[in-house]
């Protein structure tokens, strides 16, 4: 298998069709075997994408905070096992772990879903710190989502609590903690917490998010959809902000494997999947996680063994960084610009992926690529209506309606947002959209979404 050549294929082709703009690197055995950059790293495409390029990690950023949790147990300054109110006592929520917090599993509220922290942007007009995490938890007043270790939960919150308690323990900034302690130590000087919008951007090296505003890229920051949450969760720490480059990510491998930072135990501690109160694993996911330790998803892979990875979501960004813990490899990506098929997008990402992990991969395939080119449309106008809402949460559609000889349809997304998209067939009655992954098909007065 020359992976060289297929990862520059997959990407070359992902870029072409508009599905890729961002960097990658993959190594075996200490060499890298592939790295590459494809698109902009700016607003206005002047300067190109890099690969020493600096990108917002995202929730990768969460490894970089548990390993900090790890050296201030090393130092002697908390346990797994304290309670967040030794170090809080105000904090309302009892019983909650700084282990709890690692895994996922402590129960307390969200503070991004509950928009508790946009709103406070809004009407403070400032940025807030990550301090915000302990007003909102101290003040919002919300119940806990369940009791601590009953289920998993992924938690935002959790991890800038994370910060502050590192930060609180060692008396440091936690971005200054990690620098000394993390990034310096593993030789990763491209690498670092920052608050671009608030302290502004240090470089032109490091490169803009972009989102689909009105069928143009503009700045996530700048979107009216993204804004909001760009600006309110730009000071906060331990969750995401992190930055590096894909090299610095290598070094980054190489010094877990060398135990420059941590050692074999605390890496091995940090991989164990954390367990709920009835003794099962916190966090699996079929098919590719056996569970969630510190700041890691880990699973066991039947021909590689043990692989330890975390994946990245923000406004026009999406981050994946693998490890391999029994093989000797490491694989960094990251796209930097919001793709109009989602289709297409994540067809390459799992490709990518599955050459880094010795598959075959599939071919760059989008909706279009499925879209019945001739279609017959005789129906389509008992599609029309408005549809009631069903029981539950999660992306619905409110009404179809005819434009131009197509079909539209408004609907609400997973996050409560109203959106606007075109149905495209796919088959005898069923549908699909450039911006996700659902099969629309339509029945007798109703329709159904994947089934």
């Amino acid at each position: 298998m020359d992976k060289k050549a297929l990862m520059e294929n997959l990407a070359r082709e992902a870029y072409e069709r508009g599905v890729f703009n961002g960097v990658w690197l993959y190594a075996e055995n200490g060499e890298v075997v592939s790295q590459g950059a494809y698109g902009w790293r700016d607003a206005e495409d002047r300067l190109p994408m890099r690969t020493d390029s600096v990108f917002q990690l995202a929730s990768v950023t969460k490894q970089f905070t548990a390993a900090a949790v790890m050296l201030a147990v090393r130092k002697g300054l908390l346990k797994p096992d304290d309670e967040i109110t030794k170090f809080f006592p105000e904090i309302p929520y009892p019983g909650v772990t700084v282990r709890h917090l690692l895994t996922h599993t402590s129960g307390v509220p969200e503070i991004e879903e509950s928009e508790w922290i946009e709103n406070l942007w809004r009407t403070e007009k400032r940025i807030p710190a990550n301090g915000v995490v302990l007003r909102f938890l101290t003040k919002s007043g919300e119940d806990p989502l369940f009791a601590p270790g009953e289920r998993f939960e992924y938690s935002n919150t959790g991890y800038s609590l994370l910060a502050e308690i590192v930060e609180k323990a060692s008396g440091v900034p936690f971005e200054t903690f990690l620098k000394r302690n993390v990034f310096g130590p593993a030789g990763m000087h491209s690498t670092g917490v920052y608050h671009v919008l608030r302290d502004g951007f240090p470089s032109d090296a490091f490169v803009r998010c972009m989102v689909l505003e009105d069928g143009r890229y503009v700045p996530a920051e700048k979107a009216e959809a993204s804004r909001a949450e760009m600006y309110s969760g730009d000071g906060l720490n331990g969750l995401d902000n992190g930055y590096s480059t894909v090299s610095d990510m290598f070094r980054w491998d190489r010094a877990l494997r060398g135990e420059r930072v941590l050692t074999a135990e605390e890496q091995k501690l940090m991989y164990a999947p954390g367990r709920l109160n009835d003794g099962s694993s916190a966090g699996p996911l079929e098919g590719e996680r056996d569970g969630y330790g510190f700041g890691w998803g880990a699973f066991r892979d039947p021909g590689l063994g043990l692989l330890v990875n975390h994946s990245g979501g923000l406004p026009g960004l999406g981050t994946w960084y693998e490890r391999g813990v029994d093989p000797d490899r490491a694989f960094i990506f990251a796209n930097t610009r919001e793709y109009a098929d989602a289709r297409a997008y994540w067809s390459f990402a799992k490709g990518m992926i599955a050459v880094s992990r010795d598959k075959e991969p599939g071919p760059v395939a989008g909706l279009e690529d499925l879209v019945v080119r001739d279609p017959d449309r005789s129906k389509w106008e008992s599609f029309c209506g408005r549809y009631r809402r069903p029981e539950g949460e999660g992306f619905f559609v409110e009404e179809v309606f005819p434009k131009d000889g197509e079909l539209y349809a408004k609907a609400v997304d997973e996050d409560g947002r109203d959106i606007t998209f075109r149905l495209y067939p796919i088959g005898e009655d069923a549908f699909g959209r450039m911006g996700g992954f659902e099969t629309i098909a339509f029945g007798d007065g109703c329709l159904t979404i994947d089934g």
